[in-house]
């Protein structure tokens, strides 16, 4: 255990010398990086009180200097942490993954708080809801942008984003339509990837897959069972009804991966869709629909529109791809389990985005250092 700690010491030592140069004091340059100890040390609940204890303070006042009031850009830092994944875990075909995940929290005054729908609580609850981007390369996955969700409600009632110190500039946008954001900064900088995958929440959105398209980036987004898709000819088929529609020997048991229990076999089928192809580059790319099948007596069925090169489709590359959306699932239990992601206490905007990509920052040491292992082993 010795060992492991001082290996994510120094590893978050070289790290943060790249955060360095955000700081113009050296008081919040040296707290942020025994804040980043604490994160992935032993502190029960990493919290501003317990943080402050683990560093040796008497007071969270110098914690929540750091979060709220200190002159640093997180996004800068958001940069340093993308670019420090891709080349911890970069290669040409790595995945990259959108989801949302939320934050339980009480009271009505945290940035973007209300009763909504949260895949954490499985339930209606008082929550923020943030959307995050995650990188799936070579040996492992780590988080590379976030966005906090500002419902309308919030949007509407300027002073309180005021209060929460919500920027004026800061419009509404959906999930989707923040996932598009982070992508287009990922892909705008050069981070090599091959695909981008997401749950029904994304791929749902016509607007996010035609924008993809449009950049030529290849994709594997789950729809519901009723997305309607041409299949054919130039008329709507749910997605539900093709698969009913596809004979017994489209099927083909496939692994999606390792899990917990093992691979994780399903049946899959695949078919073309169809669509109208102008150009030399349209034709060059494919539109087809994936569909899982479980093994169980469910026989649950789930469906992926797939946009990609035709040189590139195989169904087992379209299979492992749908079956790296996972690693962002795994990620938030880690980012939340080991690095303090859901264990903040501030409430401002600013601070939601410093102490998040504080815990991103940590948890990509701890992904690097694991793909590090994974290889030498």
């Amino acid at each position: 255990m010795k060992e492991i700690a001082k290996a994510w010491e120094r590893e978050l030592d070289k790290l943060h010398e790249r955060l360095a140069g955000l700081f113009r004091r050296s008081e919040p340059r040296q707290r942020s990086l025994a804040y980043l100890k604490g994160l992935l040390g032993t502190v029960e609940r990493k919290n501003g009180w317990q943080l402050a204890e683990w560093i040796g303070e008497a007071t969270p006042d110098g914690v929540q200097h750091l979060l709220e009031r200190a002159q640093w850009d997180s996004d800068a830092a958001r940069n340093i942490l993308r670019d420090y994944v891709v080349e911890q875990l970069g290669e040409r075909d790595a995945v990259l993954i959108v989801d949302e995940t939320g934050f339980l929290k009480k009271g009505e005054y945290s940035a973007g708080v209300q009763r909504q729908y949260s895949g954490t609580a499985g339930r209606i609850e008082n929550s923020q809801i943030g959307v995050f981007l995650c990188y799936a390369g070579d040996g492992g996955s780590a988080f590379i942008d976030r966005e906090l969700y500002v419902p309308q409600g919030w949007i509407d009632d300027r002073n309180r984003c005021q209060a929460a110190g919500v920027p004026d500039n800061v419009k509404f946008a959906t999930k989707p339509q923040l996932a598009r954001l982070m992508l287009e900064r990922a892909l705008d900088a050069g981070v090599p990837c091959g695909w981008v995958t997401g749950d029904e929440v994304y791929g749902g959105d016509r607007l996010l897959r035609l924008w993809l398209e449009s950049r030529g980036q290849a994709f594997v987004l789950a729809v519901a069972k009723n997305e309607p898709l041409w299949w054919q000819g130039p008329t709507s088929v749910r997605a539900d009804r093709i698969a009913q529609a596809l004979p017994p020997r489209a099927w083909r048991r496939l692994s999606a991966g390792i899990g917990a229990k093992g691979e994780r076999l399903y049946d899959w089928a695949l078919t073309p869709l169809w669509r109208l192809q102008l150009s030399a580059e349209e034709r060059r790319f494919g539109h087809y629909l994936l569909v899982r099948r479980s093994l169980d007596e469910s026989r649950e069925h789930a469906y992926y529109v797939v946009y990609a090169p035709r040189t590139k489709v195989t169904r087992q590359t379209l299979v492992n791809v749908a079956g790296r959306r996972w690693e962002i699932e795994v990620g938030f239990e880690a980012a939340k389990g080991e690095c303090g992601l859901d264990q903040y206490e501030v409430r401002r905007w600013q601070g939601w985005y410093r102490h998040i990509t504080l815990a991103l920052l940590a948890h990509a040491v701890l992904a690097a250092l694991r793909a590090q292992a994974k290889k030498n082993s």
